[in-house]
């Protein structure tokens, strides 16, 4: 299970190459130090590759346990210790490893600034501005800034490709989601001046902003009950948008669903072999010739 954990992370949604995209993007070194530390780094179907991935993952699900237990008020002070040593030694590792990846790219700028890059920054920001802002009056508290370590969890993303799926599903679904959405927003409106019409100030419907907000929450079958209709029209409109609730609920749902299923039976299983003359990732296990450059492939190799 482990070893397709970090498999994911070579293929994307579609048969999408995750590592030939970070190598177009970022640029991938010719040769070198550098280039074996990227191949580590950022691809997966090697042994290093995959060692370095799951031990990753260990020590991000680790660092978001030390932040969840530090929080918990009366505990974390009798291994007040323990949770500053665990939490600097996080640190310095996401640091190291934040590092390398601007190290071992030819364009680090671009990596920076970069969705995980600086998902890979704002890990290890927090830490350190708290050690240099211990006093600052500015801070209502400083914990805030050690609790912005849980972004920590964003890192899982890097690794498991069906967050990559998950994400590109929602991408290429907006449209459809924000037709919906303002169908949703239409009804509510409509529904909730309605309702104001009908019950009015003096039964808690003091604008159509308050009555909107009825209508969402009875919409979400979220139901507060910090408002509620009195009169009997009243009352059949809140029964009519429960039930609206229940059916406009699923539309999201099997939108993304549909476009989750499209993308995995269109699915096809890229790996990381790379052309030895331009650098092109991707090829298939059985490619004997590069399809960028023409040039003969090695054989291909996996641990």
């Amino acid at each position: 299970m482990a070893e397709s954990v970090v498999r994911e992370r070579a293929r994307g949604p579609g048969g999408r190459d995750w590592s030939l995209a970070d190598a177009q993007r970022f640029g991938k070194p010719e040769s070198g130090w550098r280039l074996r530390l990227y191949v580590v780094i950022f691809e997966a179907d090697t042994r290093a590759g995959k060692r370095f991935d799951l031990a990753l993952l260990a020590c991000i699900l680790a660092s978001v346990a030390v932040v969840i237990y530090d929080s918990v008020e009366g505990v974390s002070g009798d291994h007040a210790a323990i949770i500053e040593a665990l939490e600097w030694t996080f640190t310095i590792l996401f640091s190291l490893e934040y590092v390398a990846r601007l190290s071992c790219v030819r364009r680090p700028l671009r990596y920076a600034t970069s969705f995980f890059g600086v998902v890979d920054l704002v890990a290890v920001l927090p830490s350190y501005l708290a050690l240099l802002l211990p006093g600052a009056q500015v801070l209502l508290d400083v914990r805030i800034l050690r609790l912005l370590r849980i972004f920590r969890i964003l890192k899982l993303a890097a690794y498991v490709g069906e967050y990559r799926a998950l994400g590109t599903a929602l991408v290429a679904t907006r449209r459809k989601i924000l037709i919906f959405l303002s169908v949703v927003l239409m009804i509510a409106l409509l529904m909730g001046t309605l309702l104001y019409v009908v019950e009015g100030p003096e039964r808690g419907y003091t604008s159509i902003p308050v009555a909107v907000y009825w209508a969402i929450v009875t919409m979400t079958t979220v139901g507060y009950g910090d408002i509620t209709p009195q009169t009997d029209i009243g009352r059949l409109i809140a029964s009519i948008m429960m039930l609206l609730g229940w059916g406009i609920l699923a539309v999201p749902t099997g939108i993304v669903s549909a476009e989750m299923t499209a993308r995995r039976f269109a699915q096809q299983v890229p790996t990381t072999r790379t052309c030895h003359e331009c650098l092109s990732e991707g090829h298939e296990v059985n490619a004997r010739f590069c399809r960028d450059c023409g040039a003969k492939l090695p054989r291909y190799q996996r641990d």
